[in-house]
């Protein structure tokens, strides 16, 4: 049975709640929603435009005239995957210059609203074209530069899967590009930290000799983030990509995992706070927010979109939403199955 943490209520999954209703917080007493199907927690309010006392904000429509409207230094983490330029449904491709001045106007009102300790997830792929390949944040970082941030981690984001290719090596990787407004930002390192390889390791000289030289809640995690079984003794995050048999999958072809924004959302923000998505797709950005008392809010053209994105909100609050708990290690084949195991027409082959 696998616990599921909401912030800070806890329970599990189509059970009933570890706490009691008398026990849940005072904010949570005054909502005017009912209890769920599940009995679980009520789902806040969703509100179709921003005020600063909503918990849930789902704008449709275009980021740049929704952001438009808020005033300055609103939110305290903006995390986003932009539209790549790859032509998917929701999106035709355009020549590379021109795709990223059609996001300039976006960065522009990104930036103004971001609070001056708030910070900037951007996380992209890379272009391909006629074969070659364009790394999407080597482009965004000398835009973003013209806007005066400034870059502390290029986040590797490694993954197991993904299309294949047959003139250069498989795309294993896409990164995140964080970037603050200025030097005084929220940075919670205890909050993402991992168990230390050796965490037995002592000073081996000086005042302190022979103490404990780690610090007891683990270690900095890095700048790779690869998430395997053994993550936790390498420190590396290995966090599967959004494909056909993950516990998050919906339509949207092109879905980051909500485990992938959490680690953000807990390093970069404080409760309470709002963690902004302005192409928040089908919401894994707000869910992660949601998931740790942040306020979460999104913009998204896709009619369609939004409405995936406010039931994978209820599922949430219901205890009925299917995702990957952070730090859940990867599926290990045991070598049994169907799938890995060397085809017949193989084995015939080199007989």
């Amino acid at each position: 049975m696998t616990e599921l943490k909401l912030g800070k209520y806890e329970f599990y999954p189509n059970e009933e709640p570890l706490l009691s209703f008398e026990e849940i917080t005072v904010e949570l007493e005054n909502k005017t929603e009912a209890k769920s199907q599940n009995g679980l927690f009520p789902t806040p309010q969703i509100e179709s435009s921003f005020n600063q006392n909503a918990e849930i904000v789902i704008s449709n429509g275009d980021c740049v005239e929704i952001l438009s409207k808020l005033p300055d230094e609103t939110v305290k983490l903006i995390i986003t995957s932009p539209p790549y330029n790859l032509g998917k449904e929701y999106e035709k491709s355009i020549s590379l210059d021109d795709y990223l001045e059609i996001l300039r106007p976006s960065i522009e009102q990104i930036v103004r609203v971001l609070a001056n300790d708030g910070s900037i997830c951007w996380q992209v792929g890379n272009y391909v074209k006629d074969a070659e390949v364009f790394p999407l944040d080597i482009y965004f970082y000398q835009l973003l530069k013209e806007f005066g941030l400034k870059l502390r981690n290029r986040v590797i984001w490694h993954f197991e899967h993904g299309l294949h290719a047959s003139k250069r090596f498989s795309g294993r990787y896409e990164t995140l590009l964080w970037f603050t407004k200025s030097d005084d930002y929220t940075f919670n390192l205890d909050n993402v930290r991992v168990p230390s390889k050796y965490p037995g390791k002592t000073h081996f000289k000086g005042d302190k000799k022979g103490q404990p030289s780690g610090n007891p809640l683990g270690k900095n995690p890095s700048d790779v983030w690869k998430i395997l079984v053994q993550d936790w003794e390498t420190c590396l995050w290995n966090i599967p990509n959004v494909k056909a048999n993950h516990p998050e999958k919906t339509l949207h072809p092109c879905q980051f995992p909500i485990e992938l924004v959490e680690r953000c959302v807990l390093a970069l923000t404080n409760e309470n706070d709002w963690v902004l998505d302005p192409f928040s797709g089908v919401g894994s950005a707000l869910l992660a927010a949601l998931k740790n008392n942040r306020k979460a809010f999104g913009c998204e053209k896709e009619p369609e979109y939004i409405e995936i994105a406010k039931q994978r909100i209820e599922d949430l609050f219901s205890g009925n939403l299917g995702y990957r708990p952070l730090g859940k290690p990867i599926h290990q084949p045991t070598g049994r199955e169907k799938v890995a195991q060397l085809p017949l027409e193989w084995l015939e082959a080199n007989k």
